[in-house]
Protein backbone atom coordinates (compact mmCIF):
# COMPACT_ATOMS: atom_id res chain seq x y z
CA UNK A 1 0.00 0.00 0.00
CA UNK A 2 1.46 3.37 -0.78
CA UNK A 3 2.23 6.18 1.67
CA UNK A 4 -0.95 8.09 -0.57
CA UNK A 5 -3.22 5.22 -0.17
CA UNK A 6 -2.77 5.16 3.41
CA UNK A 7 -2.78 8.59 3.73
CA UNK A 8 -6.47 8.36 2.56
CA UNK A 9 -7.43 6.22 4.81
CA UNK A 10 -6.02 7.58 8.00
CA UNK A 11 -7.60 11.11 6.76
CA UNK A 12 -11.18 8.68 6.76
CA UNK A 13 -10.65 7.17 9.95
CA UNK A 14 -9.73 10.69 12.06
CA UNK A 15 -11.99 12.87 10.39
CA UNK A 16 -9.97 15.71 10.19
CA UNK A 17 -7.43 15.27 12.73
CA UNK A 18 -4.15 16.65 12.27
CA UNK A 19 -2.45 13.67 13.68
CA UNK A 20 -0.12 12.12 11.43
CA UNK A 21 -0.13 8.45 11.04
CA UNK A 22 1.33 6.12 13.72
CA UNK A 23 4.50 3.93 12.54
CA UNK A 24 3.23 0.73 11.72
CA UNK A 25 3.99 -1.96 14.24
CA UNK A 26 6.86 -4.34 13.66
CA UNK A 27 5.39 -8.08 14.21
CA UNK A 28 8.90 -10.27 15.00
CA UNK A 29 6.87 -13.52 16.33
CA UNK A 30 4.22 -14.77 14.20
CA UNK A 31 1.71 -18.15 15.06
CA UNK A 32 -0.23 -19.34 12.32
CA UNK A 33 -3.30 -21.35 13.33
CA UNK A 34 -4.05 -23.63 11.06
CA UNK A 35 -1.55 -25.72 8.50
CA UNK A 36 -4.46 -25.25 5.55
CA UNK A 37 -3.15 -24.01 2.06
CA UNK A 38 -3.80 -20.17 3.72
CA UNK A 39 -2.27 -21.22 6.69
CA UNK A 40 1.01 -22.67 4.45
CA UNK A 41 1.05 -19.74 2.44
CA UNK A 42 0.71 -16.87 5.40
CA UNK A 43 3.59 -18.47 6.75
CA UNK A 44 5.72 -18.27 4.09
CA UNK A 45 4.66 -14.73 3.59
CA UNK A 46 5.92 -14.03 7.03
CA UNK A 47 8.94 -15.83 6.86
CA UNK A 48 9.89 -13.88 3.68
CA UNK A 49 9.66 -10.86 5.61
CA UNK A 50 11.84 -11.94 8.29
CA UNK A 51 9.54 -12.73 11.05
CA UNK A 52 10.23 -15.79 13.49
CA UNK A 53 6.59 -18.19 12.63
CA UNK A 54 5.07 -21.01 14.14
CA UNK A 55 2.82 -23.06 12.17
CA UNK A 56 0.09 -24.95 14.33
CA UNK A 57 -2.63 -27.80 13.33
CA UNK A 58 -4.19 -29.68 15.61
CA UNK A 59 -3.96 -32.25 13.22
CA UNK A 60 -0.71 -34.46 12.63
CA UNK A 61 -1.42 -35.70 9.32
CA UNK A 62 -1.47 -31.79 8.62
CA UNK A 63 2.24 -31.15 9.65
CA UNK A 64 3.25 -34.87 8.81
CA UNK A 65 2.94 -34.46 5.26
CA UNK A 66 4.70 -30.76 5.21
CA UNK A 67 7.56 -32.51 6.34
CA UNK A 68 7.34 -35.45 3.92
CA UNK A 69 7.32 -33.14 1.10
CA UNK A 70 10.35 -31.42 2.62
CA UNK A 71 9.13 -28.09 3.51
CA UNK A 72 6.55 -25.80 1.54
CA UNK A 73 6.98 -25.24 -1.88
CA UNK A 74 5.34 -22.19 -3.77
CA UNK A 75 4.97 -21.72 -7.17
CA UNK A 76 4.02 -19.64 -9.98
CA UNK A 77 3.27 -16.28 -9.39
CA UNK A 78 4.60 -14.23 -5.74
CA UNK A 79 7.73 -15.36 -3.35
CA UNK A 80 8.14 -18.77 -5.01
CA UNK A 81 10.46 -21.12 -3.74
CA UNK A 82 10.75 -24.18 -0.78
CA UNK A 83 10.72 -22.70 2.46
CA UNK A 84 12.37 -25.14 5.07
CA UNK A 85 10.08 -26.32 8.22
CA UNK A 86 11.63 -27.32 11.85
CA UNK A 87 15.24 -26.22 11.26
CA UNK A 88 17.77 -25.98 14.03
CA UNK A 89 19.79 -23.09 12.20
CA UNK A 90 18.85 -20.53 10.01
CA UNK A 91 15.35 -19.04 8.71
CA UNK A 92 12.79 -22.10 8.80
CA UNK A 93 8.87 -22.27 9.92
CA UNK A 94 8.30 -24.46 13.36
CA UNK A 95 5.86 -26.56 13.19
CA UNK A 96 3.83 -27.89 16.06
CA UNK A 97 0.69 -29.60 17.46
CA UNK A 98 0.68 -27.85 21.13
CA UNK A 99 -1.35 -24.21 20.50
CA UNK A 100 0.34 -22.99 23.56
CA UNK A 101 3.73 -23.59 22.34
CA UNK A 102 2.77 -21.87 19.00
CA UNK A 103 1.20 -18.36 20.52
CA UNK A 104 3.58 -17.50 24.26
CA UNK A 105 5.25 -14.63 22.83
CA UNK A 106 4.07 -14.51 19.42
CA UNK A 107 2.86 -10.38 18.79
CA UNK A 108 0.67 -11.48 15.71
CA UNK A 109 -1.64 -14.49 15.67
CA UNK A 110 -3.32 -15.29 12.61
CA UNK A 111 -6.47 -17.49 12.64
CA UNK A 112 -6.31 -19.15 8.73
CA UNK A 113 -8.49 -20.76 6.59
CA UNK A 114 -12.64 -21.92 7.12
CA UNK A 115 -14.67 -20.00 9.54
CA UNK A 116 -15.49 -23.06 11.47
CA UNK A 117 -11.74 -24.00 12.14
CA UNK A 118 -11.07 -20.34 13.13
CA UNK A 119 -13.86 -20.43 15.25
CA UNK A 120 -12.41 -23.67 17.69
CA UNK A 121 -9.46 -21.73 17.69
CA UNK A 122 -10.88 -18.70 19.32
CA UNK A 123 -12.47 -20.71 21.85
CA UNK A 124 -8.97 -22.28 22.55
CA UNK A 125 -7.61 -19.00 22.83
CA UNK A 126 -9.60 -16.65 24.64
CA UNK A 127 -7.58 -17.47 28.19
CA UNK A 128 -4.49 -17.07 26.81
CA UNK A 129 -4.32 -14.31 24.92
CA UNK A 130 -2.20 -11.04 26.31
CA UNK A 131 -2.62 -7.78 25.98
CA UNK A 132 0.46 -7.02 23.28
CA UNK A 133 -1.19 -9.58 21.15
CA UNK A 134 -2.84 -8.76 17.51
CA UNK A 135 -5.23 -11.04 16.06
CA UNK A 136 -5.94 -11.71 12.27
CA UNK A 137 -8.77 -13.26 10.90
CA UNK A 138 -8.18 -14.31 7.43
CA UNK A 139 -10.56 -14.61 5.33
CA UNK A 140 -12.68 -12.76 7.88
CA UNK A 141 -16.01 -12.57 5.83
CA UNK A 142 -18.62 -11.09 7.70
CA UNK A 143 -18.59 -9.75 10.83
CA UNK A 144 -15.84 -12.29 11.14
CA UNK A 145 -13.89 -9.76 13.66
CA UNK A 146 -17.02 -9.18 15.56
CA UNK A 147 -17.73 -13.34 16.39
CA UNK A 148 -13.82 -13.48 17.20
CA UNK A 149 -13.75 -10.75 19.69
CA UNK A 150 -17.25 -12.38 20.60
CA UNK A 151 -15.69 -15.82 21.21
CA UNK A 152 -12.67 -14.34 23.38
CA UNK A 153 -15.28 -13.29 25.70
CA UNK A 154 -17.03 -16.50 26.28
CA UNK A 155 -13.66 -18.42 26.14
CA UNK A 156 -12.49 -15.99 29.36
CA UNK A 157 -10.59 -13.33 27.67
CA UNK A 158 -10.28 -10.35 29.62
CA UNK A 159 -7.47 -7.89 28.14
CA UNK A 160 -7.70 -5.53 25.71
CA UNK A 161 -6.45 -6.69 22.36
CA UNK A 162 -7.16 -6.04 18.74
CA UNK A 163 -8.41 -8.13 15.65
CA UNK A 164 -7.82 -7.52 12.29
CA UNK A 165 -10.11 -9.01 9.69
CA UNK A 166 -9.04 -9.08 6.01
CA UNK A 167 -11.08 -10.63 3.45
CA UNK A 168 -8.84 -12.34 1.07
CA UNK A 169 -5.28 -13.03 0.66
CA UNK A 170 -2.78 -11.34 -1.92
CA UNK A 171 -3.10 -14.34 -3.63
CA UNK A 172 -5.33 -17.39 -5.09
CA UNK A 173 -3.64 -21.04 -3.90
CA UNK A 174 -3.76 -24.33 -6.44
CA UNK A 175 -2.50 -27.05 -4.00
CA UNK A 176 -0.70 -29.55 -6.38
CA UNK A 177 0.51 -32.47 -3.78
CA UNK A 178 2.91 -30.56 -1.63
CA UNK A 179 3.47 -27.89 -3.71
CA UNK A 180 0.85 -24.55 -3.60
CA UNK A 181 0.49 -23.11 -7.45
CA UNK A 182 0.29 -19.38 -6.86
CA UNK A 183 -1.47 -16.44 -9.18
CA UNK A 184 -2.38 -12.84 -7.85
CA UNK A 185 -5.84 -11.99 -6.43
CA UNK A 186 -7.62 -8.54 -6.52
CA UNK A 187 -6.91 -6.93 -2.81
CA UNK A 188 -9.77 -7.56 -0.53
CA UNK A 189 -10.99 -4.98 2.59
CA UNK A 190 -9.14 -5.24 5.74
CA UNK A 191 -10.00 -2.76 9.15
CA UNK A 192 -9.75 -3.24 13.08
CA UNK A 193 -11.52 -4.04 15.56
CA UNK A 194 -11.94 -1.46 17.06
CA UNK A 195 -11.09 0.82 15.11
CA UNK A 196 -8.18 3.53 14.28
CA UNK A 197 -5.74 0.90 15.36
CA UNK A 198 -3.35 2.05 12.22
CA UNK A 199 -0.42 0.92 13.25
CA UNK A 200 -1.24 -2.88 13.77
CA UNK A 201 -3.15 -2.83 10.10
CA UNK A 202 0.19 -1.33 8.67
CA UNK A 203 1.99 -4.04 10.30
CA UNK A 204 0.13 -6.25 8.74
CA UNK A 205 0.43 -4.94 5.71
CA UNK A 206 3.84 -5.84 6.01
CA UNK A 207 3.17 -9.83 5.36
CA UNK A 208 -0.63 -9.08 3.19
CA UNK A 209 1.00 -5.89 1.05
CA UNK A 210 -2.36 -5.68 -1.36
CA UNK A 211 -5.22 -5.38 1.06
CA UNK A 212 -7.26 -2.27 1.07
CA UNK A 213 -7.91 -0.88 4.17
CA UNK A 214 -11.42 0.16 4.62
CA UNK A 215 -13.02 3.08 7.65
CA UNK A 216 -14.22 0.14 10.03
CA UNK A 217 -15.03 -3.66 9.91
CA UNK A 218 -19.00 -2.69 9.12
CA UNK A 219 -17.50 -1.73 5.56
CA UNK A 220 -15.36 -4.68 5.85
CA UNK A 221 -17.87 -6.79 6.52
CA UNK A 222 -20.38 -5.75 3.88
CA UNK A 223 -17.65 -5.62 1.32
CA UNK A 224 -17.65 -8.99 1.83
CA UNK A 225 -19.73 -10.79 -1.16
CA UNK A 226 -18.02 -13.88 -1.21
CA UNK A 227 -21.36 -15.78 -0.89
CA UNK A 228 -23.07 -13.90 -3.68
CA UNK A 229 -20.17 -15.12 -6.29
CA UNK A 230 -19.36 -18.19 -4.88
CA UNK A 231 -22.25 -20.05 -4.31
CA UNK A 232 -23.98 -19.46 -7.73
CA UNK A 233 -20.99 -20.59 -9.14
CA UNK A 234 -20.50 -23.92 -7.30
CA UNK A 235 -23.90 -24.70 -6.06
CA UNK A 236 -25.82 -24.17 -9.77
CA UNK A 237 -25.39 -25.32 -13.81
CA UNK A 238 -26.63 -27.58 -15.98
CA UNK A 239 -28.31 -26.88 -19.47
CA UNK A 240 -30.62 -24.75 -17.70
CA UNK A 241 -27.84 -22.44 -16.64
CA UNK A 242 -24.52 -22.98 -18.64
CA UNK A 243 -21.21 -21.77 -17.50
CA UNK A 244 -19.18 -19.41 -19.48
CA UNK A 245 -16.78 -22.18 -21.04
CA UNK A 246 -16.25 -22.49 -23.98
CA UNK A 247 -17.98 -25.44 -26.22
CA UNK A 248 -15.63 -27.66 -26.88
CA UNK A 249 -15.66 -29.16 -31.03
CA UNK A 250 -16.26 -33.09 -31.31
CA UNK A 251 -12.66 -34.72 -30.58
CA UNK A 252 -10.89 -31.59 -28.85
CA UNK A 253 -9.21 -31.10 -25.63
CA UNK A 254 -10.08 -28.58 -23.24
CA UNK A 255 -7.18 -25.92 -22.02
CA UNK A 256 -6.46 -26.78 -18.81
CA UNK A 257 -5.57 -22.38 -18.44
CA UNK A 258 -9.27 -22.33 -19.14
CA UNK A 259 -10.68 -24.43 -16.41
CA UNK A 260 -11.12 -21.28 -13.86
CA UNK A 261 -13.72 -20.45 -11.70
CA UNK A 262 -14.88 -17.35 -13.39
CA UNK A 263 -15.72 -20.08 -16.38
CA UNK A 264 -18.56 -21.36 -14.32
CA UNK A 265 -20.34 -18.04 -14.04
CA UNK A 266 -22.57 -18.51 -17.29
CA UNK A 267 -25.12 -15.38 -17.89
CA UNK A 268 -27.98 -16.94 -15.80
CA UNK A 269 -25.54 -17.24 -12.68
CA UNK A 270 -24.42 -13.65 -13.38
CA UNK A 271 -27.94 -12.27 -13.55
CA UNK A 272 -28.29 -14.16 -9.76
CA UNK A 273 -25.05 -12.44 -8.31
CA UNK A 274 -26.32 -9.18 -9.21
CA UNK A 275 -29.51 -9.30 -7.92
CA UNK A 276 -27.38 -11.05 -4.71
CA UNK A 277 -24.94 -8.19 -4.89
CA UNK A 278 -27.76 -5.42 -5.08
CA UNK A 279 -29.39 -7.11 -1.60
CA UNK A 280 -26.48 -6.76 -0.26
CA UNK A 281 -26.20 -3.49 -0.99
CA UNK A 282 -29.75 -2.25 0.47
CA UNK A 283 -28.66 -3.88 3.46
CA UNK A 284 -25.52 -2.51 3.85
CA UNK A 285 -27.29 1.09 3.28
CA UNK A 286 -29.76 0.28 6.17
CA UNK A 287 -26.73 -0.16 8.24
CA UNK A 288 -25.11 3.12 7.52
CA UNK A 289 -22.86 1.71 4.79
CA UNK A 290 -22.93 3.28 1.37
CA UNK A 291 -19.14 3.21 -0.33
CA UNK A 292 -19.31 -0.62 -1.56
CA UNK A 293 -17.31 -2.30 -4.35
CA UNK A 294 -19.36 -2.43 -8.01
CA UNK A 295 -20.58 -5.97 -9.11
CA UNK A 296 -17.60 -6.22 -11.54
CA UNK A 297 -15.12 -5.68 -8.68
CA UNK A 298 -16.91 -7.98 -6.76
CA UNK A 299 -16.81 -10.59 -9.58
CA UNK A 300 -12.61 -10.02 -9.58
CA UNK A 301 -12.04 -10.20 -6.12
CA UNK A 302 -14.34 -13.52 -5.69
CA UNK A 303 -13.74 -14.86 -9.13
CA UNK A 304 -10.84 -13.93 -10.68
CA UNK A 305 -9.83 -13.49 -14.06
CA UNK A 306 -11.56 -15.62 -16.73
CA UNK A 307 -8.02 -16.81 -17.74
CA UNK A 308 -4.22 -15.63 -16.95
CA UNK A 309 -2.49 -14.51 -13.81
CA UNK A 310 -5.41 -13.10 -11.72
CA UNK A 311 -7.17 -16.47 -12.80
CA UNK A 312 -8.55 -18.47 -9.92
CA UNK A 313 -8.54 -22.38 -10.02
CA UNK A 314 -11.42 -24.43 -9.78
CA UNK A 315 -11.43 -26.07 -6.30
CA UNK A 316 -12.09 -30.01 -6.52
CA UNK A 317 -15.10 -31.71 -4.52
CA UNK A 318 -13.52 -31.20 -1.20
CA UNK A 319 -12.51 -27.90 -1.66
CA UNK A 320 -15.55 -26.98 -3.10
CA UNK A 321 -18.07 -28.45 -0.20
CA UNK A 322 -15.68 -27.04 2.77
CA UNK A 323 -15.68 -23.19 0.37
CA UNK A 324 -19.39 -23.39 0.31
CA UNK A 325 -19.97 -24.47 3.74
CA UNK A 326 -17.88 -21.51 4.82
CA UNK A 327 -19.62 -19.10 2.17
CA UNK A 328 -23.12 -20.09 3.92
CA UNK A 329 -22.11 -19.83 7.45
CA UNK A 330 -20.06 -16.86 7.48
CA UNK A 331 -21.00 -14.84 4.86
CA UNK A 332 -24.51 -15.61 3.38
CA UNK A 333 -26.28 -15.80 6.99
CA UNK A 334 -24.89 -13.07 8.47
CA UNK A 335 -26.52 -10.49 5.34
CA UNK A 336 -29.83 -12.82 6.31
CA UNK A 337 -29.67 -11.89 9.65
CA UNK A 338 -28.73 -8.34 9.10
CA UNK A 339 -31.44 -8.07 6.85
CA UNK A 340 -33.95 -9.33 8.72
CA UNK A 341 -33.31 -7.09 11.33
CA UNK A 342 -33.09 -4.11 9.11
CA UNK A 343 -36.37 -5.13 7.80
CA UNK A 344 -35.01 -5.08 4.07
CA UNK A 345 -36.38 -7.90 1.64
CA UNK A 346 -33.54 -10.43 -0.13
CA UNK A 347 -35.43 -12.71 -1.81
CA UNK A 348 -32.53 -13.87 -4.34
CA UNK A 349 -30.27 -14.22 -1.10
CA UNK A 350 -32.90 -15.91 0.86
CA UNK A 351 -33.45 -18.13 -2.35
CA UNK A 352 -30.02 -19.26 -2.35
CA UNK A 353 -29.67 -19.91 1.49
CA UNK A 354 -32.21 -22.13 1.13
CA UNK A 355 -31.00 -24.04 -2.21
CA UNK A 356 -27.72 -24.23 -0.23
CA UNK A 357 -28.75 -24.83 3.41
CA UNK A 358 -30.84 -28.10 1.41
CA UNK A 359 -28.13 -29.10 -0.28
CA UNK A 360 -25.37 -29.02 2.05
CA UNK A 361 -27.30 -30.45 4.72
CA UNK A 362 -26.08 -31.51 8.25
CA UNK A 363 -27.34 -28.98 10.24
CA UNK A 364 -25.38 -26.04 9.04
CA UNK A 365 -28.49 -23.78 9.79
CA UNK A 366 -27.67 -23.93 13.15
CA UNK A 367 -24.14 -23.05 12.89
CA UNK A 368 -24.22 -20.05 10.89
CA UNK A 369 -23.03 -16.95 12.04
CA UNK A 370 -25.55 -13.65 13.02
CA UNK A 371 -26.31 -10.42 14.14
CA UNK A 372 -27.63 -12.04 17.41
CA UNK A 373 -25.07 -14.53 17.76
CA UNK A 374 -21.87 -12.45 17.44
CA UNK A 375 -23.79 -10.37 21.00
CA UNK A 376 -26.22 -7.90 19.32
CA UNK A 377 -29.36 -8.25 21.04
CA UNK A 378 -31.11 -5.13 20.12
CA UNK A 379 -34.37 -5.78 18.24
CA UNK A 380 -34.73 -2.72 16.40
CA UNK A 381 -31.97 -1.39 13.45
CA UNK A 382 -31.39 1.64 14.87
CA UNK A 383 -30.50 0.05 18.37
CA UNK A 384 -28.38 -2.44 16.65
CA UNK A 385 -26.53 0.10 14.49
CA UNK A 386 -25.74 2.13 17.33
CA UNK A 387 -24.37 -1.09 19.12
CA UNK A 388 -22.25 -2.64 16.33
CA UNK A 389 -20.75 0.72 15.92
CA UNK A 390 -19.68 1.17 19.16
CA UNK A 391 -18.10 -2.22 19.00
CA UNK A 392 -16.58 -1.25 15.76
CA UNK A 393 -14.84 1.98 17.03
CA UNK A 394 -14.42 0.89 20.45
CA UNK A 395 -14.53 -3.42 21.13
CA UNK A 396 -16.50 -5.19 24.01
Amino acid sequence: MSADEFRQFADKLEAGDETPAPEPRIFSRVAIIGATPEGQLLSCLCLAEGAEVTLYSPYGSELDAIRAGGGITLRGTGPVGTYHVDRSSGPSIRLTGDLDAATAGSDLIILAGPVLRQRAAAYALGRVLTVDQTIAVVPGRSFGAIETAWTFRAGGCTVDITIIEAQNLCYRIRRDGSVLWLTRSVPGAVASLPGRREAAIRGFLRFIHDAAPVANIVESSFADASSAVELPALLLGGPAAPSAAAEIPAGGVALAERATFRSLLGEHHLRLVSAMCAERRQVAARWGIHELPDDADWLDIHAGALAGDHARHIPSAVEADILARCAVVGSLMPLCSAAELAGVDTPATHAVSGIALAALGGGLAATGRSIQSIGITANRIEDARRAIDTIAREGF
